[in-house]
C-alpha cells in the first residue's frame, strides 16, 4: 500500500500568477451586533470566540457546487477574510495588521440545521461548519483591508445581505489579536471575520454572489 499524496490547498492572488497557500482557516462568530441579535445572543455581552474550517474546504470563484449532504438548511454568510504572511503567539493590536498578507471576500456556508442540533445537545459544530467546500473565497488583495466599505450578498441576484465594515463589534486587528492568545497564528492562515445580518438559505440550483468594496467579488453555483 502507497502512502497518500494530496496538493496544498492555495488561492489566487489578484493581478499576479502567485498562489497564496493556506495553512489553517479560523472563523470568528457573531462579529456584528445585528447578526448576533439575530441568532438569539446580545452583542454588549459577547466576547470573540471562534470555530474552524479544513485547510481544503476553500472554494475559488466561479465554482459549480454540489449540494451538501446531510442538510435541509444550507445558510450563506458573508465576510471579511483576511490571509496572514506571518504569525505569533500574544500579538499586540498595535503589530497585528503589519502580519496580514491580504484580503478577500468570503462566504461562510453553514448547515444551519445541524448546528442548531448541536447546540441543543451541547456538542460541538464541525460537522454544521467545517464540511467539504464550506469556504469560497474571492481572489485575494494584497495590503491590509479597510476599516469601512460595503459588504453585501445576493442569491439569484436578490439582495441578502448589506452591510458596512466598520459595524464589526471587533476590528480586525483585535480578532488577530485575541486569536493568537489561543493558538500560535502562522502565515498562511486565514480568518473570516464575520458575517452582517440576513443570513438566510440557499436551495439547490441557485446562484450566490459576495462582494466587498473595492474587492474582487466572488460567485459561486450550486448543481441542481
Amino acid at each position: 500500500m502507497t502512502l497518500p499524496h494530496f496538493d496544498l490547498p492555495t488561492i489566487a492572488v489578484a493581478g499576479t500568477d502567485d498562489r497564496f497557500p493556506v495553512r489553517r482557516i479560523y472563523c470568528v462568530g457573531q462579529n456584528y451586533a445585528d447578526h448576533a441579535r439575530e441568532m438569539g445572543s446580545d452583542p454588549t455581552r459577547q466576547a470573540p470566540f471562534f470555530f474552524t474550517k479544513p485547510a481544503d474546504a476553500v472554494v475559488a470563484d466561479g465554482s459549480v457546487l454540489p449540494f451538501p449532504s446531510r442538510t435541509a438548511d444550507l445558510h450563506h454568510e458573508v465576510e471579511l477574510v483576511v490571509a496572514l504572511a506571518a504569525g505569533g503567539t500574544d500579538i499586540p493590536v498595535a503589530g497585528a495588521e503589519g502580519l496580514i498578507f491580504g484580503y478577500a471576500v468570503g462566504i461562510d456556508l453553514t448547515r444551519r440545521d445541524l448546528q442548531a442540533e448541536a447546540k441543543k445537545a451541547g456538542r460541538p459544530w464541525d460537522m454544521a461548519k467545517g464540511f467539504d467546500r464550506s469556504a469560497p473565497i474571492g481572489l485575494l488583495t494584497p495590503g491590509a483591508p479597510p476599516a469601512r466599505g460595503a459588504i453585501d450578498l445576493t442569491v439569484d441576484g436578490e439582495i441578502r445581505q448589506r452591510g458596512n465594515l466598520d459595524q464589526m463589534i471587533w476590528s480586525v486587528a483585535e480578532i488577530i489579536a485575541n486569536l493568537s492568545t489561543f493558538v500560535e497564528l502562522r502565515g498562511g492562515d486565514l480568518i473570516f471575520t464575520g458575517t452582517p445580518a440576513g443570513v438566510g438559505p440557499i436551495r439547490p440550483g441557485q446562484t450566490v454572489r459576495a462582494a466587498i468594496e473595492g474587492v474582487d467579488s466572488l460567485e459561486i453555483r450550486f448543481s441542481g
